[in-house]
This record gives C-alpha cells, structure tokens and sequence, in this order.
C-alpha cells in the first residue's frame, strides 16, 4: 500500500469515528437564542419544503436564494420575502452574514456545492443522495472535516424516533437472533417524465448553468423537470429510494461495508426516453454475513416501501409510519409501534441544535457518504452488468 492510499484510509476512518468538532470553528452563532441565517440553494418543490420546516423550527432567518431557474425564486420568496436572490451559488456563498445553506439542487451539483458552501465557511445541510458518483464521497468528507463543518445529510430515517426505538429495542435487544437478509422495497407508479418535444425552454431559466459538470446537450425538457430518470443528473431509483433505506439499515445494524453488489432491472415500463431503469433488483453481500436486496417495479400495484429484517428468532418491518416486530416463537403476538408526524422535523432540529453545539449531526457527512456508496455499487453492477466485488476500508472495487 502506497502512502497517499494510506493517508486516505486513516484520514476517512477519523472522520467516521469522530463525534465533535472545535466550538471556535464557528464564528457567528454564539448561542441558542441567536438566529441562523440561511441561504437556500435549489428553490424546487423540496428545497422550498425543507426551508418551511428550517423557518417552523425558530430561531432561523432564511435570508438568500438561488436557483438557475428564477420562476423558482420567485415562488420561494413568497416564504422568504426579505431574502435576497442569487443565480450562481457561488455569490450566494460570498455573503458573511450566512450561516448555513441547504443545498436542494438536482444530484450532479451535490458535490461541487457542498464542497464549495464548505470551503466558504457554511455548514450544510444537503439532500440525499449526497454525491452523484462514488468517488465524490471522500471529497465532500475531507472538506466537511478540513474546514470543521456540520454536514447533515437528509437521511432523516436517522431521527425518527419509531427507528431509534426499533433499533434500540429490538435489534440492539438480539429478540431478532442472527440477521441473514434485510429486503427493502419501494414501488412507484407509471407517472410521466414531463417530456415535450415541442416545449420551448423558459426564458428565465439558466440551461447552461444548470448543466454545469454535465456534458453539453440542447434543451431537453425531462431532463430538467424529471432529472432523477437520466444518469447524467441522477441514480434513479438506485440512489433515489434505496439510498434511504440502506442507510436505515447500516443505522440498525451498526455496520456499514458491503463486499459483493449484483443488480438487474431495466426500462420496462416507461416510454418516455430515461435511461435509468425503472424496474431493479439490487442484492448486496456485507461482511457481518448477510445480505440487503432492493426490489423497485414501476406500475407494479405492490406495497409501496419497507424494510423487513429477517432474523433466526423473528422478523422486524419498518416504515415512515410504524414498526412491527414478529416473534418466531410459537403464538407469539405482533407488537406494533406507530408513529407521528413527520420525522424530517427532529432532523431539522437535530442539525440546527449541532450547529449551535459543534457536536455530529444524526446524518453526518460521513454516514451520508458511505450509504450513497453502497447504493452506488448497485447502479455500477446494473450499468457493468456484472457482480462486483468491493473493499469497504479502501473503497475500492476489486479486479475480476
């Protein structure tokens, strides 16, 4: 081993395994009666919901937005009327008066935002999945660590409360015995991409801008409306739906490296020119002896999501609505434990309150990296088609 891969392996597994930061890094917020100001980057349906549960939360001041797309801004501001408007996150982040920005931006603009808003002194909180490639992860790491910043992934799976619980209290007890395979699902329906051939591009609309990274193209509507169905932009369902739920799992099961990844699937179902598959299986190996599967079907008419944990003394189901545990012993009854609310709330909270702390958020960088890596093995053995073989402390795929 050389000594820059080296360096690598050393500097990765401090930053997972360190739990705080210097209360001196940050300069503004002194206490918790002062209010964050945040600067809101990708003003889409989510980035403007997520900025509604910043400003419920108190003790916030939402204070800029960008977006390439000004009809975008605009709809933002009717939330955040003082806020000042911004085209190019990069003049954004050249405000001294921001404390931190949430980065809602399509997944090929995670990366370089976040490294930027990072570099600028921000702490982030930043949508899954949180790179686009799987090489983006250590980079979004080192500068959250480099420059001692909070880096919360939107994960929010990690603080909700049904999950801490059924975590704590049934995996944590061993009542499931041995674990073997934990199947993960989410179905969607049909839907449409929002293609238009005749569609003429928004005039206030910023094409070149949002392409950034991406190799030129001419206006294509889907692939700005829908950008999740095209893998220049996104990882599909792959990184889209599984992301969520693998990370529920390294979460359960306290560990999180995956040695083999197959995957199979394809575009079966939609007619609409994506290139990511609409319908794939997904099985994943892990070093602790078991494996995690990801079912995903268009159009299916199946359960729409869950995680079942399957054990030698039980079986554990968990949604974003309950978790119901099953007992292998004979006439055991099920015991159910619903929740309320919606969790990405405590996960707002949680970050506001370690920005003011300096402590690691829930969804720390580091967390948010390794969940989009192992999802990223999936869409690498859909896209090579074959089984790959990996080394989670390296992070590296393995020659045939």
């Amino acid at each position: 081993m050389n000594p820059s891969e080296l360096n690598r392996r050393s500097f990765l597994h401090a930053a997972g395994a360190a739990t705080a930061m210097p209360a001196a890094s940050y300069a503004r917020v002194q206490g918790a009666n002062d209010r964050i100001q945040i600067g809101v980057i990708g003003c889409g349906g989510r980035g403007v919901y997520i900025m509604k549960l910043f400003q419920g939360a108190g003790g916030t001041a939402i204070t800029a937005l960008c977006d390439v797309y000004a009809a975008r801004i605009d709809q933002a501001r009717q939330h955040a009327p003082d806020a000042r408007s911004f085209g190019d996150h990069r003049a954004l982040l050249d405000s001294r008066t921001l404390d931190a920005v949430i980065i809602a931006t399509p997944d090929h603009w995670h990366a370089g935002t976040a490294i930027d808003a990072m570099e600028a002194g921000k702490d982030v909180y930043i949508e899954k999945p949180l790179t686009l490639r799987i090489e983006e992860g250590p980079q979004i790491v080192r500068a959250a660590r480099v420059n001692e910043r909070v880096c919360q992934v939107g994960m929010q799976q990690r603080s909700g409360p049904h999950y801490i619980q059924a975590k704590n209290e049934i995996i944590g007890a061993g009542k499931l015995g041995k674990i073997t395979w934990v199947q993960t699902v989410w179905h969607t329906g049909v839907g449409g991409s929002g293609r238009s051939i005749t569609r003429e591009k928004p005039s206030n609309l910023d094409w070149a801008r949002y392409l950034g990274p991406v190799k030129w193209r001419e206006w294509h509507p889907p692939q700005y409306f829908q950008y999740r169905h095209y893998l220049d932009f996104g990882g599909g369902k792959i990184t889209d739906f599984f992301c969520h739920w693998v990370d529920v799992v390294h979460m359960c099961m306290d560990r999180d490296d995956p040695v083999t990844a197959v995957a199979a699937g394809g575009v079966y179902a939609s007619k609409d020119g994506r290139d990511a598959p609409d319908t794939i299986h997904v099985a994943l190996e892990y070093a602790g002896g078991y494996t995690v599967t990801f079912e995903s079907a268009t159009g299916s008419g199946l359960p729409p999501y869950g995680i079942t944990f399957y054990g030698t003394e039980g079986r554990l189901f968990i949604d974003r609505g309950r978790y119901e545990f099953q007992s292998a012993e004979k006439g055991a009854s099920p015991v159910v434990v619903r929740t309320k609310g919606e969790i990405t709330v405590p996960h707002v909270a949680n970050f506001l309150e370690c920005c003011r702390t300096r402590q690691r958020p829930n969804g720390d960088v580091y967390l948010g990296h390794r969940s989009a890596m192992a999802s990223h093995l999936g869409n690498i053995a859909y896209m090579q088609q074959r089984r790959i073989r990996f080394d989670p402390a390296r992070e590296e795929i393995l020659p045939l």
